[in-house]
């Protein structure tokens, strides 16, 4: 099983969605975590809400440090936010895969309309992104494949709805 990390600095809203969005949509082939370099004390209560509304388990969906992940062991780590991504990382997770999937909060929109078009927004791309990663992870877990697989995809997942890669399909 391919174990990915997701690391944003609160760990509140982003990683969170990405972590119950990727456990949700890939079952038995990826394990997906969150963590954050700077986390606060809860998860935004909107991330909660919407993600129940899609009928996704929040249960055990908390804020916590990227040094509670250590002994997870990913391979692939991924920031979702810019601030995190220019961060200077723990060395253990250089071993991993590293990527940036540059999203944006969907928690400072404001207005009720907004907020909930840009949860909607953010989750898609999240979902999206993620059964990309499946098909990826389908090919194997170790560095060079993985590597190889990344290399061939289009601003680091920013991908066109059309889009196929050959060694995927």
């Amino acid at each position: 099983m391919l174990k990915v990390l997701y690391i944003c600095t609160h760990n509140r809203c982003r990683s969170i969605l990405s972590e119950a969005l990727t456990n949700y949509v890939t079952g038995d082939v990826i394990e997906a975590k969150s963590a954050g370099s700077k986390p606060v004390d809860q998860v935004h209560p909107l991330t909660l809400f919407y993600l129940e509304q899609q009928g996704i388990s929040t249960g055990g969906l908390h804020s916590k440090s990227w040094h509670t992940a250590q002994s997870f062991q990913p391979d692939i780590v991924i920031t979702l936010c810019d601030t995190a991504s220019g961060e200077l990382c723990p060395m253990w997770m250089q071993q991993a895969v590293c990527l940036h999937w540059a999203l944006s909060d969907p928690s400072v929109a404001t207005g009720e309309n907004e907020q909930r078009q840009a949860f909607a927004e953010c989750m898609t791309i999240i979902q999206q992104r993620v059964q990309v990663l499946k098909r990826i992870a389908l090919l194997g877990k170790d560095k060079k494949t993985l590597t190889d697989a990344f290399a061939t995809l289009p601003d680091a997942l920013l991908l066109p709805s059309d889009w196929r890669n050959p060694a995927l399909t």
